[in-house]
Formats: structure tokens, sequence, C-alpha cells
């Protein structure tokens, strides 16, 4: 019986220091010297200062910015070690509820919602952390940010255009905007 087990304990323990031990530390020591940045969260500096990361949300509410997707993250928005959607079906009164309310607050923020909007700003994602939004979505609201900082709609579009990115290499994905990156250059700040 005892040469039976010991291939099998042999080979667990070999098993385990490579995939346990071994590839992570590979990984680890690869990623920090070919990817460094997006290993390490690819975060945003302003003046020495993080302010955030272009791969996570953040809560933006003020009519003087733009504003992301919505966030179904809990027990706060865009906590990223809640991710997750909200797997409400487009049946479900709750859904239709989270979308009133962000119409509600797209009103009261001063944007004028006579116009179809743009599905990305009134519905959350599902991860519940995007940092981008649609150009529609960024489109829609440059009259609310105009007005509210004083500036031409013309200027804010222009800033939009941009801060818009296309699809990766070409063909995948759609073409997006990333709203920390535009709200700071609206701030007139500059990112690292």
């Amino acid at each position: 019986m005892k040469a039976q087990f010991r291939p099998l304990i042999v080979l667990f323990a070999v098993l385990a220091a490579i995939t346990g031990l071994v590839y992570p530390a590979v990984m680890t020591v690869f990623g920090q010297a070919v990817f460094h940045r997006q290993v390490n969260g690819s975060l945003v500096e302003v003046g020495g200062k993080v302010v955030g990361s272009e791969l996570i949300g953040q809560q933006f509410d003020a009519p003087k910015y733009f504003w992301g997707r919505l966030s179904a993250t809990t027990p706060m928005p865009y906590n990223a070690q809640g991710s997750g959607g909200s797997n409400l079906g487009p049946t479900n009164p709750a859904l239709a509820d989270e979308v009133k309310g962000r119409i509600d607050a797209l009103k009261a923020a001063g944007t004028d919602v006579s116009q179809p909007i743009p599905a990305d700003l009134v519905t959350s994602s599902a991860s519940g952390l995007d940092p981008e939004i649609s150009p529609a979505a960024a489109a829609y609201q440059v009259a609310r940010v105009a007005k509210a900082r004083n500036i031409s709609a013309n200027d804010v579009q222009a800033l939009v255009d941009r801060y818009t990115k296309g699809r990766q290499f070409g063909l995948f994905g759609e073409p997006r905007v990333n709203v920390l990156a535009l709200n700071l250059a609206l701030d007139g700040k500059d990112a690292s």
C-alpha cells in the first residue's frame, strides 16, 4: 500500500509547488517587469496624489462633471471587493426603479431628458465598476456640463472627442470615454 501512495504524494507535492509557488512567482515577476503600471492598478495621479484608477469607475454626481455608469456594488458604489451585476431582468420592478431614479437625477442636475437617453447612463454594468461610458452617453451630458461650468458646449465636446478611444486594435469592443480622465481634463489637471 505504501508503494502506491508514495508516487501520489510526490506528484501532489510537485504540482502544488509548481502551481502554488513557482507559477505565481514567475507571473508576478513578469507582470512587474513588463506591465508594471497595469498590475499595480493603473493608478491615476495628479500632483503626486492618487485620485483614482483607469480601471475602476468613481462616483461623480455634481452637475459640472460627466457621470459614469451606475454601480451595482454594495455596500458602496464602485466597491471593487463587491464587484458584480445586479442581475435584474427587464421585467423586474427594481430595474425600472433604478432607471427612473437615474432619470430623475439627470433632470435634477439640469440635463435635458427630452431626447432618448443612452442605456449606459441609466443602467448598471455587469461588473458594477465600469470606468468608461459610450461617446453617446458623453455627448448626452455635454450641454449640462457646459452650462454648469459656464463654458461653451463646443469646448466641452472637443474634450469629449479628444478623450474618446476607438475600438481595441480597430476591431474589438466599442468606442468609449474614460470618465475620470475626462473630468480631470475639465478641471484642468494633468493626470500621470
